[in-house]
């Protein structure tokens, strides 16, 4: 059954909505930067650009690193648009645009994310590199999705008694990355943990400016959860739902994260962009191996 105009809405061009992308424009490895200046921190080190559009803070540039082809997407901050990325680029590799029917063979992304984050954790320093083993999502975006089957119900049963999570919001949702691409990163140098992933910088993350916070010590039970080999080591605001829709899609995910602040110390990075240029360095020598 094709799928009508009002759900999958093209550009005049036949490109894909809010994207501006065609399915020959991207490759099937792609890196998720949230700023869009960021993109070109990257591509700078490819050896050609094949193609380049921006629509938005959607910034898209495609070509080689070494003898690999990439794609570098700026996705910009937050889940919502996340679900605008993610669900745009699997129209563009399972979707026949054409037809507007679903293709017989589904085609699998390499999503890697390359982040800044804030550590929890007073042993997780500024500086330092992280691979967010599971995704802790407390924005509720993936709850309007059928999301049988890609969580942590153990887990999330323990979070939501530790933190005495309020009922009127969403349930937190805890979501594996992907075990193949984790394979390609790990380092001596490189912590792991769980990345919180909020729907807001400020309440969301328990910052108070003019507002009063619905749980003031939220971060503290952030910084404290424990449960078996579980804790929560970074809080940012893409990773839970780049992982949960890569499941539900059929796509391998992986999101790692330059840590630039550190909120259990109040340390902040003195040159957060050095530090995000060799984060861009160590993914891409290792991206080319997949």
């Amino acid at each position: 059954m094709a799928i009508k105009n009002s759900e999958l809405i093209l550009n005049p061009d036949g490109s894909v909505y809010h994207l501006n992308l065609k399915p020959e424009n991207i490759s099937d490895t792609i890196i998720f930067v949230g700023d869009q200046d960021r993109v070109e921190k990257i591509t700078k080190h490819f050896d050609s650009v094949e193609f380049s559009t921006q629509k938005r803070e959607f910034k898209t540039q495609t070509g080689y690193y070494q003898d690999k082809r990439l794609t570098v997407i700026s996705t910009g901050i937050g889940p919502d648009n996340i679900d605008i990325v993610l669900n745009e680029l699997d129209a563009l590799v399972n979707i026949n645009l054409e037809t507007r029917e679903l293709k017989k063979e589904l085609s699998s992304l390499n999503i890697v994310r390359i982040g800044t984050s804030g550590s929890l954790q007073n042993d997780i320093p500024v500086d330092a590199f992280l691979i967010s083993t599971h995704a802790l999502d407390i924005n509720g975006m993936l709850h309007f999705y059928q999301i049988n089957g890609i969580s942590n119900p153990e887990i999330e049963d323990e979070f939501i008694k530790h933190t005495d999570w309020d009922k009127n919001k969403a349930r937190p949702i805890i979501i594996n990355n992907s075990k193949y691409l984790e394979k390609y990163f790990e380092g001596e140098d490189i912590h792991k943990g769980m990345t919180g992933t909020a729907g807001g910088f400020y309440g969301p993350q328990g910052r108070v400016l003019r507002l009063p916070l619905q749980d003031p010590e939220l971060n503290t039970k952030l910084d404290n959860f424990s449960y078996k080999d579980y804790r929560i080591t970074n809080f940012e605001m893409e990773t839970s739902v780049i992982y949960g829709l890569s499941k539900l899609l059929g796509h391998e995910a992986l999101s790692l994260n330059a840590i630039i602040a550190n909120r259990a110390n109040g340390d902040f990075s003195k040159d957060p962009k050095k530090v995000v240029d060799q984060l861009i360095l160590y993914a891409l020598e290792r991206i080319v191996n997949i």
